[in-house]
């Protein structure tokens, strides 16, 4: 069994509390690590307070070296990095190496935007009161920020809390996912060896239960937090004073016009539908289909989702794995019987295989269904058609979340309409709601989350203006 110490402010340590890391697929412990005691916890937050000034004072060119060295070993480790990733999470092989990929991009991304933070020269003599006056408004390190990553990307969703923080001169500590944490862990090995101060960075696996301090801990200026919607609103509920960053769920949705190309708009489809069995929190979920090619569209939808290859995720030719844990299969095994036995029809799958829970694909489903009106993270998609765009955007923003949509269209009076009339945070055009480049501005409306991700966006969500008049 392989052995991860925890990262304590620059030193790997054990504890008495131990905590076994499961492979999803073989189904049992092939790696053990430690959740951190409270001593640690608090030799963390002491060591990561000391070392703030230090942090804000650094100069942007040290700021990049740093952050340029992560990504680079990052590149250098892809393979092992990849195979945690893969043991772990059982994400397949190749979309685990595309996470990585897009982990070492996040860190060089941060390590540019930390050699142009932001400053701003203002006129102050818009008034008579301002009269030969002028402002120069800098960005400063919020302080301590509180990173809790979920288990569905180990390692990017860890690089963008940790690689703004660092550009932004803040220290962080991380709480991976219990499920997860060695990806994290293995961050942790690389960034040990740069110049980062000791109590800048480190990484507290912890039960749910003792996770919350962070939130309730006073000594922490900023919560960073992904994962569901339901734990995060209740995090900003109990944060008290902190700023409070929050990238949650969705029930993502794609419009599909009639002159859509249905071969190419089902080939992305199935990827976003299905890949890492729909466990992505901008996994396309709803799609509405323009009436004309309905039809048409699902055989072809059905013959794509049946051809997928399921099996173990260390096979680069598997498409589709076991989820994270039997009761998330049992859970999207009980809500797909909910929605059929009311009345929906079921396309193709809707079976539960040990762990794998098959590509499946529904028509008729009303609004009120759980696969419909929430976040299932699996691999079930619902399929509707629309008469009128007016009609599909509606039907988009008939939910209680926002996060992002797609639109397949030729026309730019569609595409206009839809950016201006869709209530998300992220309109996709012509390609699927899963497409996310790491720099670009992430998050969601309503209840999918709170401020935004993208590096340069969250080192913003981590820093405070400050005027200076003279």
């Amino acid at each position: 069994m392989l052995e991860y110490p925890i990262y304590i402010a620059g030193s790997f340590e054990k504890s008495a509390k131990v905590l076994d890391v499961y492979n999803p697929f073989k189904e049992y412990a092939f790696a053990r690590t430690y959740q951190a005691s409270d001593e640690q916890y608090e030799t963390a937050i002491n060591k990561a307070l000391a070392c703030r000034k230090q942090m804000a004072e650094m100069p942007a060119y040290e700021r990049y070296t740093i952050l340029r060295s992560i990504s680079d070993a990052i590149t250098s480790s892809r393979q092992l990095l990849a195979e945690t990733l893969c043991y772990e999470s059982a994400k397949p092989i190749r979309y685990a190496l595309a996470e990585v990929d897009r982990a070492a991009q996040t860190f060089l991304v941060a390590a540019e935007e930390a050699k142009r933070l932001p400053k701003e020269y203002m006129s102050i003599d818009w008034t008579p009161a301002g009269n030969k006056k002028e402002g120069l408004v800098k960005y400063f390190p919020s302080g301590l920020v509180a990173g809790i990553t979920p288990f569905n990307f180990p390692i990017n969703l860890v690089a963008h809390k940790v690689a703004p923080a660092i550009a932004a001169g803040c220290p962080i500590i991380l709480k991976p996912a219990s499920s997860t944490p060695l990806s994290s862990l293995e961050l942790a090995k690389i960034i040990a060896k740069t110049n980062l101060p000791a109590g800048a960075f480190s990484v507290l696996p912890m039960d749910r239960k003792s996770g919350n301090k962070m939130v309730l801990d006073e000594r922490f200026n900023v919560l960073s937090f992904t994962g569901s919607a339901d734990v995060g609103w209740e995090m900003k509920k109990n944060a008290g004073k902190k700023r409070v960053l929050l990238e949650l769920g969705g029930n993502a949705a794609v419009i599909v016009t009639a002159k859509a190309n249905i071969d190419e708009v089902v080939k992305k489809s199935l990827v976003a539908g299905f890949s890492y069995s729909g466990q992505i929190c901008i996994h396309a979920q709803r799609f509405f289909i323009h009436k004309d090619i309905f039809e048409a569209f699902t055989a072809a939808f059905k013959k794509g989702a049946e051809a997928l290859k399921y099996g173990d995720p260390k096979d680069t030719e598997t498409d589709v794995s076991v989820m994270i844990d039997q009761a998330n299969a049992d859970r999207v095994e009980a809500w797909v019987a909910e929605a059929i036995d009311a009345g929906a029809n079921l396309v193709c799958g809707g079976k539960k295989e040990g762990g794998f829970y098959l590509p499946t694909i529904i028509t008729g489903a009303k609004d009120d269904m759980k696969v419909c009106a929430e976040e299932v993270f699996g691999p079930v998609v619902i399929l509707d058609s629309f008469t009128t765009f007016e009609e599909a955007v509606e039907k988009v923003n008939n939910s209680k979340f926002g996060l992002q949509a797609g639109v397949f269209t030729n026309s730019v009076s569609e595409a206009d309409y839809a950016f201006n009339n869709l209530n998300v945070g992220g309109v996709i055009l012509n390609d699927m709601p899963s497409f996310r480049a790491d720099h670009m501005p992430y998050g969601g409306v309503k209840d999918s989350g709170l401020g935004r991700e993208g590096v340069r966006y969250a080192i913003m969500e981590m820093m405070e203006p400050r005027i200076l008049v003279k």
